[in-house]
C-alpha cells in the first residue's frame, strides 16, 4: 500500500493545485476507498463558498472501491464498490427523529478525509455506517458519482411536495437544473419550463425533457411563463442560481398556492426582499432545500440503477486528476458544459 497520494487542493477560487499528501490512517471502524471518479458540484465553484473553506481538498461526489477496512468493520469488505456521501447523521437526535437529517450536529460535522478529489479517501465511522452505499453490479463508477447530486433533487422535490400534473419552472440549467428537469418529469409534472442565459444549456434542457425552454437573453421569463400557463404561472419554481435577482424572479413566476424552492444559498450578507401581502394572500411557500439525507441517497441510487439518471445523459466533460484545475474552470465558466467529472485511478 502506498503511503502518499495526490489530491486537488483549492487555495482560492480557480486556484487549484495538485499536491502530494499522506494516505489517511484508518481507525478500527473506518474504511479506505480508492477513488475512481468524483463529480464537481456547482457549490464547489461559488467563490464566496470556496474562500471561507480554503485551503481544502474539494469534491464530495466520489465513487470507488474499498481497499482497506478497520478491524471492527463487519458490514463492508475489501473490494466493495461504493458511493460515498460526505455527510451522515446520528439518527438519534431530535432533528433525525423528525427526518431533518441535514440539521443534525453529527451530519454537519461529518466529512470524508481529505475530500473526494484525492486518490484515496478515508470514510469515518459515521459516514461508513450512515450513508455509504454498495453499488449494484450494473452501475458504473461514473453513474455512481451522480448519487449525491440526484439525492439533493430528490430531497428538494419532497420538500416542495411535487404532485402529478404540476407545472414546474426550473431556473438555471447546469447539472442541478438538468437533474431537476429529469426528476420533475419522472415524478409526473405535466409541464416543465426551463430557463437560462446559456444557449448550450437551453438546448440541452430540451434533451433532458423540458417542454418549454426560455433563453433569457431573448425573452422575459415572467411573460414567457404567463403565456405558457394561460396566466396560471408555475406550481413549483426551482431557483437554481445563487442570486437574489433569480429568487425575486422565481417568486414572481409562482402561481397561487405554489412553492418556490430555494435550491442554492447566497452569501450570508445578502438579503431577499419580499412582499408579505402577496405571499400571504396567494399562499406561496418559500421552501429552502439544503443538501440531502441518507434516505434521499438511497432513493437516488435506485433512480440511477433503473436509468432515470445516468452519466451518459448528464456528463459532458471528463478530466484526469492532473487537470482538476481545468475541470473546475470548465464548471465555473458555465459555457458548453453540464456535468464535469474528475477521473482518478481508472
Amino acid at each position: 500500500m502506498t503511503k502518499t497520494m495526490k489530491a486537488a487542493v483549492a487555495y482560492d477560487f480557480k486556484d487549484i493545485r495538485i499536491e502530494e499528501m499522506p494516505v489517511p490512517d484508518l481507525g478500527p471502524r473506518e474504511a479506505l476507498v480508492k477513488v475512481s471518479a468524483c463529480g464537481i458540484c456547482s457549490g464547489d465553484v461559488m467563490p464566496w463558498y470556496i474562500r471561507k473553506k480554503a485551503p481544502i481538498v474539494l469534491g464530495h461526489e466520489p465513487a470507488g472501491t474499498i481497499v482497506e477496512i478497520g478491524k471492527e468493520v463487519n458490514n463492508f469488505k475489501v473490494g466493495d464498490r461504493v458511493a460515498i456521501h460526505h455527510h451522515a447523521p446520528c439518527f438519534t437526535c431530535r432533528f433525525c427523529r423528525r427526518g431533518d437529517y441535514t440539521q443534525c450536529d453529527t451530519w454537519k460535522k461529518s466529512r470524508i478525509v481529505p475530500g473526494g478529489i484525492a486518490e484515496y479517501v478515508k470514510i469515518p465511522e459515521e459516514n461508513l455506517q450512515g450513508d455509504t452505499l454498495l453499488l449494484p453490479d450494473g452501475i458504473s463508477m461514473e453513474d455512481a458519482t451522480l448519487t449525491e447530486p440526484t439525492a439533493c433533487v430528490v430531497k428538494g422535490f419532497k420538500r416542495a411536495r411535487i404532485r402529478q400534473g404540476d407545472i414546474v419552472l426550473v431556473q438555471g440549467l447546469g447539472t442541478m437544473g438538468q437533474l431537476n428537469i429529469v426528476l420533475a418529469k419522472h415524478y409526473g409534472a405535466k409541464k416543465v419550463i426551463a430557463a437560462d442565459f446559456q444557449k448550450f444549456r437551453c438546448d440541452y434542457a430540451k434533451k433532458s425533457g423540458a417542454d418549454l425552454v426560455v433563453n433569457l437573453n431573448e425573452h422575459d421569463l415572467f411573460e414567457a411563463v404567463k403565456d405558457a400557463t394561460g396566466g396560471a404561472m408555475a406550481d413549483i419554481v426551482v431557483v437554481g442560481p445563487s442570486s437574489i435577482k433569480a429568487m425575486e424572479e422565481g417568486i414572481r413566476c409562482c402561481g397561487r398556492g405554489g412553492t418556490v424552492l430555494l435550491f442554492t444559498p447566497t452569501p450570508k450578507e445578502e438579503n431577499l426582499l419580499i412582499n408579505p401581502h402577496d405571499i400571504y394572500f396567494n399562499e406561496i411557500s418559500l421552501v429552502p432545500s439544503y443538501s440531502c439525507g441518507p434516505f434521499d441517497t438511497r432513493e437516488a441510487l435506485e433512480l440511477v440503477e433503473i436509468g432515470v439518471v445516468s452519466s451518459e445523459k448528464i456528463v459532458t466533460h471528463r478530466y484526469p486528476l492532473e487537470e482538476a484545475g481545468e475541470a473546475f474552470n470548465t464548471t465555473a465558466d458555465a459555457g458548453d458544459s453540464i456535468k464535469v467529472l474528475v477521473l482518478l485511478n481508472p
